[in-house]
């Protein structure tokens, strides 16, 4: 399969393909700022590696040894898994890297003893088609203050597992 876990060693793979993808998925949406100073604290390598330690996972999609899309979930409480993250290379998207992310996160969900995955995505990200696509719905919507004058406008949206 193409998609493996990560450790503490590898999270600069995670940044990096971090600071390819988002300018070209967030660039319409948010303003360079905005998009510089969340890559800054969502991807910085500290924050990466903390993370790991608290009990997310990292997974990459890769094909041929080349990292095309990254994923970070959470079992976020005994009854459900958080996405935290989920990207795919821009000239990758519509391939079918994001279902196989989603078919293996119900997949983990599952074997944990999850009964729903469910993300963050911002109202405005076409991602959001994707993810109704698939089956999830949309739950509630959230503004959060994310600091030095950004807001985070997002749909919570959930899947629920079988």
């Amino acid at each position: 399969m193409p998609i493996r876990a990560i450790d503490s060693s590898e999270v600069t793979i995670i940044r990096e393909l971090a600071h390819q993808i988002w300018p070209h998925t967030f660039g319409e949406i948010l303003s360079k700022e905005q998009i510089a100073y969340m890559l800054n604290w969502m991807y910085s390598l500290e924050t990466l590696s903390k993370q790991l330690s608290e009990g997310h996972h990292f997974f990459l999609y890769e094909e041929h040894g080349v990292p095309l899309g990254f994923m970070g979930i959470e079992l976020f409480d005994d009854f459900s898994v958080k996405i935290h993250k989920l990207y795919v290379s821009p000239d990758m998207q519509g391939t079918g890297i994001g279902k196989t992310f989603i078919a293996f996160v119900k997949t983990w969900a599952n074997e944990h003893g999850a009964l729903a995955v469910f993300l963050n995505v911002n109202r405005f990200n076409k991602a959001v088609y994707f993810y109704k696509h698939i089956g999830m719905a949309i739950i509630k919507t959230e503004d959060i203050d994310i600091g030095n004058g950004f807001l985070m406008e997002d749909y919570v949206m959930e899947l629920k597992i079988n």
